[in-house]
């Protein structure tokens, strides 16, 4: 009889997750993690805070992870929606509150209580962590054999007759997520989709860019366009100029698309810096302006609408001096200028890489496992879950909703195949 039933690799969200589940299903669960300790990723996000799930509804949420995803997250979703998350952190002592843009956060603002309560109910459910016990290889039963081999870096070989793979992806690195998951599943023949940083702040050597460090717009919608034109998606989020690029909700919501691009892709990013206000409107607003007394400079329309700093990059955008009088601009000019304002171009070349991501996108193939239970189709009893799989929604705890729900559902499944049911 092998000592453990089911051995999760990676103590993360989804991992205890798993761990908790199949130890609550009656199997005896083992979990090894590489580092010296669990949920550093949980204790890092957030600002420390952990933005752990979302308010959105679970259709919602799951749209949001593009049309691939939503159809494989709609189970996951619905088997342990955000609302179930929040009352099961609620009744384990971590109450949530709730934040703008569909955030989700602990009560005490401590990420470490949602690490630590996780940890807590996963242990006294049974399951054995075992840390600084990094995997090395993982081999298939033989022979038409049900035992899983896992020989670990130190020499020790672990058997189990399920295997639950939560490693993470390779954002982060220094929290001991390198990307070792990927050898393991290419090992075993399984299809990945090529991983790439994802929700990481953007790259720009533009000096007017990065000469507004600092200077942030909390409503701002970015569209992302291909090389014709045709729009790759939009997003309505809060946008900040940093000393390296861009930063914020918004420009980080699209760098898994743009770092699918390539080392140097060809970015089309424009910027609609007043999404409340349509072209008409400003535009009589401009002619009401020109019809005032003084010949109020153009600029003033824009005075309270956005950062004074950034005023003048908008103007030299659309080439106008930025004391020109309302009065003297010309139809051309009164277009150039409402065009600047709602499609300002945002120069970018790439992103932050790894080292900035707060996930990774690409991962395992979606076609690769059975949503219900996270288990492959070729490895009966090997179960998937957590950042290892092609999933990466927008920022506002959709991650970690995916993390959670895809580890609830591989551990109750793997449970229940150990019982034979």
């Amino acid at each position: 009889m092998v000592a453990h039933e089911v051995i999760v690799v990676g103590a993360g969200a989804a991992g205890l997750m798993a761990a908790l589940e199949a130890a609550l299903g009656g199997a005896r669960v083992l979990v090894i993690e590489k580092t010296p300790r669990a949920g550093t990723k949980i204790l890092a996000s957030g600002g420390t805070r952990c933005n752990l799930t979302t308010t959105l509804e679970p259709r919602l949420a799951a749209r949001l992870f593009g049309k691939q995803g939503e159809r494989f997250l709609r189970g996951p979703f619905q088997a342990l929606s955000p609302q179930a998350l929040r009352q099961s952190f609620s009744e384990w002592g971590v109450p949530t509150m709730t934040a703008p843009l569909e955030k989700v956060f602990p009560v005490s603002g401590r990420a470490r209580d949602v690490r630590d309560a996780l940890l807590r109910v996963t242990t006294a459910a049974g399951a054995e962590v075992r840390y600084d016990t990094p995997l090395q290889n993982l081999a298939a039963p033989e022979d038409g054999g049900s035992t899983w081999t896992l020989q670990c870096a130190d020499g020790e070989v672990l058997e189990s007759k399920a295997v639950i793979l939560a490693s993470g992806g390779k954002s982060y690195p220094r929290t001991g997520t390198t990307g070792d998951g990927y050898g393991w599943l290419q090992g075993l023949g399984l299809p990945l989709t090529q991983p790439r940083p994802s929700l990481v702040p953007l790259r720009s050597s533009a000096k007017w860019v990065q000469d507004l460090a600092g200077v942030s717009l909390q409503d701002c919608e970015l569209l992302l366009q291909g090389a014709d034109g045709q729009q790759i998606v939009r997003r309505r989020r809060p946008m900040l100029f940093t000393h390296r690029g861009l930063s914020g909700p918004g420009p980080m919501d699209l760098s898994g698309r743009i770092s699918a691009m390539g080392e140097n892709p060809q970015v089309d990013l424009r910027a609609d810096l007043l999404p409340d206000i349509d072209r008409e409107s400003l535009r009589d607003e401009l002619l009401s302006l020109a019809a005032q007394p003084g010949r109020p400079s153009t600029a003033k329309l824009l005075k309270g609408k956005l950062p004074k700093r950034l005023v003048g990059p908008v103007f030299a955008a659309c080439q106008l001096p930025i004391d020109l009088p309302a009065a003297a601009l010309s139809r051309a000019q009164r277009h150039a200028l409402v065009e600047a304002l709602k499609r300002l171009p945002l120069p970018v070349g790439g992103t932050l890489g790894y080292d900035q991501a707060e996930v990774t996108a690409g991962g395992l193939s979606l076609s690769a496992l059975d949503s219900r239970t996270m288990q492959t189709h070729d490895h009966p009893n090997l179960f998937v879950c957590g950042e290892l799989l092609d999933l990466d929604g927008p920022i506002g705890g959709l991650n970690f909703q995916a993390a959670f729900s895809t580890g609830f559902l591989a551990g109750r499944a793997a449970a229940l195949s150990i019982a034979g049911k």
